[in-house]
């Protein structure tokens, strides 16, 4: 069976899930594209919902993640293409959208290696960069990517997609600056701030041993919280004439 009309209450559903408050009520995100929603499946997510649409696929057929979704216990949906551009949130979709339950995690949520490196970003307000943030992360094998006082939520589609899926790879856990701060001292993890303010280079700091890089908004930059209580502050050199770079380039380097 073919969903056909919008009317149908699993379509108003999911396009209900576009807003956050509804998603903060349900716990339930929306993810798009098949990179995306594979990889959650590696990382271990287990779908609600798949919504497909073959007209989208292209010329290689995809089956194998209908089969994957099937077997984590998703509901399978096929949607006409005039109903799934209607929910996808995606100019040009590929076919594949799911429901998946929201991630919340707490600091003591994460699983920490012998030597971690973890990545502390503190109010951050475009979900873009914090999708791309997480995509570093993955590449960069962190143990957890702390958010600490963040005002976007990681449901957002906006995260998720810059993601390209690492928000399903990578340990997330939110927290208060103050209670993070308290459980990185407890854990004996340098707290390396970035900052421009200071005259020491990330190059020439000692990153060695247990890390979190702090970072904080392009516009603010990182509270008196994290200024005053890193054990290093350290800054990436500027060579050009603009003087800051987007938070989640800055983060990657």
């Amino acid at each position: 069976m073919v969903i056909t009309s919008l009317q149908n209450p699993k379509i108003k559903h999911a396009l209900q899930l576009r807003e956050r408050r509804q998603r903060k009520r349900e716990g339930l995100m929306l993810v798009e594209g098949y990179d995306e929603i594979a990889l959650a499946l590696t990382g271990g997510a287990k779908p609600l919902t798949l919504f497909f649409c073959p007209q989208f696929f292209g010329a290689v057929p995809k089956d194998d993640l209908l089969a994957r979704a099937g077997q984590s216990g998703a509901e399978l949906i096929e949607a006409s293409p005039r109903v799934f551009e209607k929910i996808a949130y995606r100019e040009n979709p590929d076919g594949w959208l799911a429901i998946f339950p929201s991630i919340q995690r707490g600091l003591d949520d994460l699983r920490l290696s012998s030597n971690p490196l973890l990545i502390v970003v503190e109010a951050v307000e475009k979900p873009g960069n914090l999708g791309a943030i997480l995509r570093s992360a993955d590449a960069g094998g962190v143990d957890g990517v702390i958010l600490c006082d963040p005002t976007v939520d990681l449901g957002n589609p906006n995260v998720v997609r810059p993601s390209r899926g690492a928000l399903f790879t990578v340990p997330v856990a939110e927290s208060s600056s103050a209670e993070a701060l308290a459980w990185l001292r407890e854990r004996k993890i340098q707290i390396v701030a970035a900052t421009p303010e200071s005259r020491v280079l990330y190059t020439n700091a000692d990153l060695r041993g247990p890390v979190a890089v702090v970072v904080g908004t392009e516009k603010e930059g990182l509270s008196a919280v994290w200024r005053g209580g890193a054990d290093v502050a350290a800054r990436i050199p500027m060579a050009g004439r603009v003087n800051s770079l987007n938070v989640a380039a800055a983060t990657t380097l």
